[in-house]
């Protein structure tokens, strides 16, 4: 037997006062326990025990042994807890890569379902556009990126996940901002608050593919962040096209409204990207909650791990 269970029965012995009762609570005989204790009396070259008719005594050596072998148990068996839910990605830290807005929606709902589930797993969050977290999986600076849906530039993993909204944001007084919803056409003329960050060049792209044909668009290119993008509609500089996740960011003098196509809203798909070789054991639990909330149903979803 090892020595840390020596020990543990040592501070069982202790805790009964009895050496039958803490064989019984071992669950081990009488007999073995005394030869036990005795074993580590002898290797220790010191008695930890007063044996007398009325019971089992710690001496005083022993009381200073059992309080340095209650520690060292102590730390040990926190250090096996902490290893085990580590190794069951239940702690540890998660790197995310998204570019989509989390005031409201999918990713937002997601990322507070997985707090709840493993509130001991760090989640760090990084920022940034297309190209940059596809280098940043590849060199293995993030665990999983969250992303509009596309094939283009990763061979590795994938998960179909949700979809979401294109949305305008308007100035309250604009002339849009009186419409439930927009349709394309209607934006032919206005000026585009469009960000060099994040999903700024995707919508770039949706614009001119959804406005071709119907003249040139005036873009507002801008290097900086959503608030600010939202004060400058605020100000009347521009429109901005964003996702539905943005609606939760209350800004003065700003109005949301859904864009729709013959069908209906425009939707953007989103989907994950990670590396098949990623050994980070809190990835795991987490790909499963996104299969678990988002079941793919087509069938024909691209393969992944």
């Amino acid at each position: 037997m090892s020595e840390l269970g020596d020990f543990r029965w040592a501070i069982a012995a202790s805790q009964h006062k009895s050496l039958r009762q803490a064989a019984l609570a071992l669950n081990i005989r009488q007999s073995t326990l005394s030869r036990r204790l005795r074993d580590l009396e002898h290797r220790l070259g010191a008695p930890l025990f007063e044996r007398t008719n009325a019971g089992t005594r710690p001496t005083a050596v022993g009381l200073e042994f059992l309080e340095s072998a209650r520690r060292i148990v102590e730390e040990t068996d926190t250090a096996f807890r902490r290893l085990k839910t580590q190794c069951r990605g239940e702690s540890g830290r998660l790197t995310i890569g998204v570019y989509a807005p989390l005031s409201t929606g999918n990713l937002r709902a997601t990322l507070t379902d997985h707090h709840h589930r493993f509130p001991q797993v760090d989640v760090h969050m990084v920022d940034g556009g297309r190209e940059k977290l596809l280098g940043d999986l590849t060199a293995n600076a993030l665990d999983i990126a969250i992303m509009t849906a596309s094939r283009v530039g990763w061979n590795d993993r994938r998960l179909p996940l949700w979809s979401e909204r294109v949305i305008v944001a308007v100035a309250t007084q604009h002339l849009l901002g009186v419409c439930n919803v927009i349709q394309w056409p209607e934006l032919a003329n206005e000026r585009f608050l469009i960000s060099h960050r994040g999903l700024g060049p995707e919508l770039e792209q949706l614009l001119a593919a959804k406005l071709h044909g119907l003249g040139p668009q005036r873009l507002l290119r801008q290097d900086v962040g959503l608030d600010r993008l939202l004060s400058l509609v605020g100000a009347g500089r521009g429109v901005l096209l964003t996702l539905e996740g943005t609606i939760g960011i209350h800004f003065d003098g700003v109005v949301y409204r859904e864009i729709h196509d013959r069908d209906g809203p425009t939707r953007v798909d989103f989907m994950a990207y990670w590396r098949e070789a990623n050994s980070n054991p809190t990835l795991g639990p987490f790909l499963a909650m996104l299969r678990e909330r988002y079941p793919d149903l087509s069938g024909n979803a691209p393969r992944a791990n």
